[in-house]
């Protein structure tokens, strides 16, 4: 699905935020790209959308590079940023998810039924006409990603999908994202805090000062995340089997 090869990136300041990047990403995996602030997570799927261009290599998504065939590349992947404030631009919940549909010139029929379906799918369907600024912070990350979803992407990009959400904020997400990998999609989120996710992931990557230093299954990599400056979730330090925020 995702092939990224030799992958540099530099900052107009001269910053070198990613340093020979090799990865590939499998369809429908779920994979937990995690290190600490500024290890260069964000600058990784800012890439692999086509929101950054690389300094040097390629990043191919189903084929399609991200720089040359990038209309391709929009049309497969979708981004829930940070800040869902940042991505929603309607008055009213059912006006933000229709933005994106109305964008690709489909009819209304078909923009009627992806904004009534991501509605469903995200649990909006109460608040379709409520207007956004009156959200709370998990009903606005709840309405990023049931945008991005409208617009039927493949691959679904989540930068720190939990910050600054509540304990019930975070549940809720995260039962949205274990449903989105189990109906097919290709998920990857990025995180600083690992203990929400990790339990669900099929893979982890974990970056380092730009550096692409290990990936593999959780349970092989879990006792090397200290190594990094990334906090092992709470049963691994406990000795204990694997616990989900769901339960």
């Amino acid at each position: 699905m995702i092939q990224i090869l030799n992958l540099d990136h530099y900052y107009p300041d001269g910053t070198h935020a990613l340093k020979g990047i090799n990865l590939t990403i499998s369809d429908g995996e779920f994979l937990l790209i995690c290190g600490p602030n500024g290890s260069g997570k964000t600058t990784l799927i800012r890439l692999i959308s086509g929101l950054l261009k690389p300094f040097s290599g390629s990043i191919r998504v189903n084929g399609f590079n991200t720089v040359n065939e990038s209309k391709q590349v929009r049309g497969l992947i979708g981004m829930v940023f940070q800040d869902p404030d940042s991505q929603i631009v309607g008055e009213t919940v059912r006006e933000d998810i229709t933005f994106g549909p109305e964008n690709l010139g489909l009819s209304q029929k078909e923009i009627d039924e992806r904004v009534d379906w991501a509605l469903r799918v995200m649990g909006l369907e109460t608040l379709s006409e409520k207007p956004c600024y009156l959200l709370s912070g998990g009903e606005k990350r709840r309405l990023a990603i049931a945008g991005v979803l409208a617009m039927s992407p493949q691959v679904i990009l989540f930068d720190e999908p939990f910050s600054f959400l509540d304990y019930p904020g975070i549940q809720e997400v995260l039962k949205h994202l274990v449903h989105l990998h189990r109906e097919g999609h290709t998920l990857i989120v990025t995180t600083h805090d690992v203990e929400k996710v990790i339990a669900h992931v099929d893979r982890i990557a974990i970056i380092h000062d730009g550096e692409l230093k290990m990936a593999g299954p959780p349970e092989e990599l879990i006792t090397k995340l200290p190594q990094f400056g990334i906090r092992p979730p709470c049963y691994a330090l406990l000795g204990k089997e694997k616990v989900s925020w769901l339960e």
